[in-house]
């Protein structure tokens, strides 16, 4: 979750960058943050994405409307422990490969190719990524690719786990981040040279797509985020949505229902693809009778 187009809401990849748009148009728009309630109780669920550049604040009102509104913060995982050594140490040895693989004996002759010749011209020798598992050679080119774009990993979930902790706000993870290095360490397993040609052939579209996607982000335009980040995952790599969306989706459904059942006010912020589409929390959570509205 590859080209392109799956990565975008990728845990730990900050995959999902955006460009400058216009602050009054998102006060006269929808945004990606709803409300969800059950009598008197209310959740609220903003959509995020993992870099921003500076230009891109101020968010739209809403999230800062979800937040002030809010007592709990919940994020996909635990965002501080990113920053312990310890963990960073754990990640980098999932990521790679401790056995006699590398990329050359994984990889058919046709993406090893490719995939030379893209980081030569980057001036990423494939030396330096040979025992990189694929997820981790895919978020390596995506991150570099963005930094020249002027993108940082202060996104949206950064910078309200910053607020959070500043203001003494709870804050909660939906999932751990032992099940994220997990998750990206099996990406592209079984399938790697597909997963790495796709991946460079949609690289060159990295620019073009970020305009398409930052508008229906910025936007909340449900149906087009659909589109952008489900639709072809869906058709065109059915695991990857499965394990991915679906999988996940169907994890923290429990765990959000629960937050219905106190006093408290919450917001969950998780990456925009997990809230649209048929199997997105958005439509779970309507199908289960929670009243669902958009900020």
């Amino acid at each position: 979750m590859i080209t392109q187009r799956y990565t975008k809401s990728l845990p730990l990849l900050w995959c999902l960058s955006l460009a400058t748009i216009c602050m009054s148009a998102s006060l006269y728009a929808d945004t990606s943050v709803w409300v969800a309630s059950s009598g008197g109780n209310t959740v609220y669920l903003g959509g995020t994405v993992h870099l921003l550049r500076p230009t891109d604040y101020p968010l739209p009102p809403e999230y800062e409307q979800a937040y002030q509104d809010s007592s709990e913060i919940y994020f996909e995982t635990d965002i501080n422990s990113m920053n312990d050594l310890t963990v960073q140490t754990q990640m980098l040895q999932q990521l790679m490969y401790t056995d006699t693989r590398t990329l050359q004996t994984v990889l058919n002759q046709e993406a090893y190719s490719a995939l030379s010749s893209y980081l030569a011209e980057a001036g990423l020798p494939i030396m330096m990524m040979e025992k990189f598992k694929p997820g981790l050679v895919v978020s390596t080119i995506e991150v570099f690719e963005f930094q020249k774009m002027g993108f940082t990993p202060q996104g949206v979930d950064v910078y309200f786990n910053s607020r959070a902790l500043g203001d003494g706000k709870a804050l909660g993870e939906l999932e751990t981040v032992q099940q994220q290095i997990s998750f990206l360490a099996e990406m592209g397993e079984g399938y790697e040279s597909e997963f790495i040609l796709m991946s460079l052939r949609d690289m060159a579209e990295t620019e073009s797509l970020m305009e398409a996607m930052i508008g229906a982000w910025r936007s909340g335009d449900s149906e087009n985020l659909s589109e952008l980040f489900v639709a072809d995952m869906k058709a065109e790599a059915p695991e990857l949505y499965n394990s991915l969306l679906v999988e996940r989706n169907d994890n923290w459904l429990p765990q959000i229902e629960q937050m219905f059942r106190d006093r408290d006010t919450e917001f969950v912020l998780v990456g925009a693809a997990h809230l649209v589409g048929e199997r997105g929390l958005l439509n779970m959570l309507r199908s289960r009778g929670y009243e669902i509205r958009q900020l």
